[in-house]
């Protein structure tokens, strides 16, 4: 395993790297993705591998821009109007797989649907455009743990899965990206992430929200939905007022309780941009031995906050006490 700058010579390794049928680690504006040729069976089924991830939770292809997207799925007006709006960006599109699509079938869960979208970091799109492949991307981390938004998380989490690291520095969005369904009549939000569900309103109208869960091993539409999700080692308790002594905080806003062993707080300013930015990072460094279990303080359920709230709820789903207060 190697991390290295991205420079003209490392991108173009990477790149030479996912043609061969490699996995590659690269940045992107949301978290570190975990690469490999989508349209390669072989690939993909490596990044399952390398993930530990379920075969029946689907990934995401990363493509330049709303023109190669076309060769992969069936284009809509709605599609249009939101690439025009947010791509390149924190927004994944689920539509129909276009007939002849060369998206590998494991990639998609099997459906007749591909999760696609076209990211806005610069070290994502020189790699998209080197490799001349679409890249299946998930989060490049072990299936179920903290997202990686630094280079170091992927080489913590990963290690010699990945041969090769694309260092980008820190992730600015910090968390994934929002998923849309756009396969049925009305666009549903599967995913709440970096563009805000009042954002993508005001581009094409009111959306439905799935609250849903896929039942059992059911291929489902979208990553992001299992229950237990981006869950630290230690157990996680939301909406904390208080603190305890065997605690790590994760606090927001000006007014943070005393008490705990360590604190870290998302947003001194109540900024949830910069809450998101910090949310995955913060939570690794209270995931550390002598801290008994997390507690996080309230965040609005408002733009970014959706998106925060979801991922913490999902880390705090697999202790079974998710307790308040």
């Amino acid at each position: 395993m190697k991390i290295a700058a991205p420079t003209a010579k490392s991108v173009a390794e990477a790149a030479r790297l996912l043609r061969d049928g490699q996995l590659v680690a690269f940045p992107t504006e949301t978290v570190y993705g975990l690469g490999g040729d989508a349209t390669n069976e072989r690939a993909v089924a490596a990044i399952f591998a390398a993930k530990g991830r379920p075969q029946f939770n689907p990934l995401i292809s990363h493509v330049l821009d709303a023109e190669a997207a076309q060769h992969f799925v069936r284009w809509n007006d709605t599609a249009d109007r939101l690439a025009a709006r947010f791509w390149p960006g924190a927004l994944t599109l689920v539509l129909p797989r276009s007939p002849g699509s060369p998206i590998a079938l494991l990639a998609t869960a099997g459906l007749d649907t591909v999760a696609i979208r076209a990211p806005s970091h610069p070290v994502a799109q020189a790699l998209i455009r080197a490799s001349g492949r679409p890249i299946a991307g998930p989060s490049a981390n072990r299936s179920g743990a903290i997202s990686p938004t630094r280079a170091e998380h992927v080489a913590e989490s990963l290690g010699d899965r990945v041969p090769l690291i694309l260092d980008g520095g820190p992730c600015l969005v910090g968390v994934e990206s929002t998923v849309l369904d756009l396969s049925a009549a009305t666009p549903t939000l599967l995913r709440p992430g970096g563009v805000p569900r009042e954002a993508i309103e005001a581009a094409i109208g009111p959306i439905a929200v799935s609250h849903a869960l896929p039942a059992g091993d059911s291929p489902h539409k979208s990553p992001g939905q299992l229950a237990s999700h981006y869950a630290p080692a230690r157990p996680v308790r939301l909406n904390a007022t208080s603190a305890d002594a065997d605690e790590g905080l994760l606090a927001f806003g000006p007014t943070v309780p005393p008490g705990a062993m360590l604190t870290y707080n998302l947003s001194p300013s109540g900024d949830l941009a910069e809450a998101a930015a910090n949310l995955f990072a913060q939570m690794r460094l209270l995931d550390r031995p002598g801290i008994g279990r997390i507690a996080v303080m309230a965040i609005p359920e408002t733009g970014l906050g959706l998106a925060i709230n979801d991922r913490l709820r999902r880390a705090a789903a697999d202790d079974g006490t998710a307790r308040r207060g």
